[in-house]
């Protein structure tokens, strides 16, 4: 599954039910990234009944995504692997990161180290 969370005003808000202005976003959940992007060719843009939607041109999303990932670097958060984390996910997501791998890309172990203060941020950003 892939999931994007677009550029604030990049799709239209227009009939979403609101909880958090600022944060409240339409994106695309789909299959593959090719999907995803093909998703979101097709909402985004600016829509008149949404003041905060953008007016700038959507670029092809199609055209623009990589042939492959070969060289890339993608990070990975140590901070996932925390105690409680059920095995089937931690098995899925390490097949993931073997198939990254398998297709030249380079794992980077990152941090997050803010990220055990995420649940009460979000309290006081959305209470």
């Amino acid at each position: 599954m892939v999931g994007l969370k677009p550029t604030y005003g990049r799709v239209s808000r227009h009939g979403l039910m609101a909880m958090t202005s600022s944060l409240d976003q339409v994106g695309p959940l789909a299959r593959t990234v090719t999907d995803t992007a093909r998703i979101l060719q097709v909402i985004a843009g600016q829509d008149e009944r949404d003041a905060t939607s953008s007016r700038q041109s959507v670029p092809d999303y199609l055209a623009n995504l990589p042939k492959d990932i070969k060289g890339m670097r993608i990070g990975v958060a140590a901070e996932f692997f925390a105690d409680g984390l059920q095995a089937e996910v931690k098995e899925l997501v390490e097949k993931a990161i073997a198939k990254i791998k398998s297709l030249a890309a380079t794992i980077v172990e990152v941090s997050l180290p803010s990220l055990e203060y995420a649940l009460a941020a979000y309290f006081v950003i959305c209470p």
